[in-house]
């Protein structure tokens, strides 16, 4: 039998937190999927809202083919909704509506990239580790116990 010591650091104690932040960009790819998620039910949501037809194809990163769109819709019922963020009660319900209004609902796709980029930059990924205590070892690999 024999020991291994292994140093495990917190986000902030680590020698060299771009390891860490380098290791989850290479192996979490999904960290943003419940903005993706969300946009998706609230598209869904604001369609029984408004009627009509609706089609979609969306990720977390731009993507050549992204698209919202919906299709003979009451846009009675579209301009009558006076809180934006009661449509299915999440982030982006305001975005989905603000959009459509305008007359291109794929321009909310704007935010969930920023969001996303942002999800995956040192300073949200340092949040992400703070806020979750998560543990890496020296070379940066998330410590999973």
């Amino acid at each position: 039998m024999r020991t291994i010591t292994t140093k495990v650091y917190m986000i902030n104690e680590h020698p060299n937190p771009s390891k860490c932040y380098d290791w989850i960009r290479n192996n979490w790819h999904d960290l943003n999927q419940m903005s993706v998620d969300d946009m998706c039910g609230s598209i869904r949501a604001l369609s029984d809202l408004i009627g009509g037809t609706f089609d979609y194809s969306i990720s977390q990163v731009p993507d050549i083919g992204e698209f919202i769109s919906f299709r003979d819709y009451d846009k009675k019922a579209l301009q009558d909704i006076i809180d934006e963020s009661d449509v299915s009660g999440v982030w982006c319900d305001y975005e989905i509506v603000r959009a459509l209004r305008k007359g291109n609902p794929s321009d909310a796709l704007k935010s969930l990239h920023e969001d996303t980029e942002y999800i995956y930059s040192d300073k949200g990924l340092k949040e992400l580790c703070e806020d979750n205590e998560y543990e890496f070892n020296t070379e940066g690999k998330f410590i999973n116990h």
